[in-house]
């Protein structure tokens, strides 16, 4: 099965091109070239959009625009080519990414979103608790790092991989493929455009 998978939810878009569990091509980006980025990882892929069985989404959570750009793509591209597709949560995939480290992405206001005991949670940094020596990885464990490291917490170098929600891990967790029309996403908190009505 070829998949297409990308995530765009955090500041840097990820995306990459999976065969039978084989990374074909991979990049990193920004969601606004996202794009660009398929038709890259198609031609060095040695694949053609038509050859494409299914796409792998991140749903977040995350940047409100980013999921949104992911999603909307992921809409156009399955209706343009008959796909069907899964979505995967941000945090998972980067959990998958770095097994045994705590899951960390910054959900700005001051708030991040991590996985806590498996479920996907907002909350200020400082309320974050974790065993000394634990890792940390995301780009909210690279923003608070400060904040983290006092607390007893490794967070890795800010080049390093495990920062980043790759999404050859968004292929390896799709579950049961679906319409993508159907895939809702993972915010955990009402945008900014509805808080500044109510």
């Amino acid at each position: 099965m070829l998949m297409l998978a990308f995530d765009t939810a955090t500041e840097v878009a990820t995306s990459a091109l999976v065969d039978d569990g084989e990374v074909l091509a991979e990049r990193s980006s920004r969601a606004r070239t996202l794009l660009e980025d398929v038709d890259a990882l198609l031609r060095q892929g040695g694949a053609n959009a038509r050859d494409l069985d299914a796409l792998a989404v991140g749903i977040g959570p995350g940047s409100f625009t980013g999921v949104r750009i992911g999603l909307a793509t992921a809409r156009g591209l399955a209706l343009a080519l008959e796909l069907p597709g899964a979505g995967v949560s941000t945090l998972a995939a980067l959990a998958a990414g770095a097994p045994g480290a705590i899951p960390v992405v910054d959900a700005r206001r001051r708030e991040v979103f991590a996985l806590i005991d498996g479920e996907p949670s907002v909350l200020a940094p400082s309320d974050l608790t974790f065993e000394p020596g634990w890792v940390c990885v995301g780009d909210g464990a690279r923003r608070y790092r400060e904040l983290f490291e006092a607390g007893g917490a490794i967070v890795p170098p800010d080049d390093d991989e495990r920062h980043l929600p790759r999404a050859r891990f968004h292929a390896a967790l799709a579950g049961a493929l679906g319409p993508v029309d159907e895939i809702e996403p993972l915010y955990l908190r009402v945008p900014d455009a509805v808080r500044s009505v109510q």
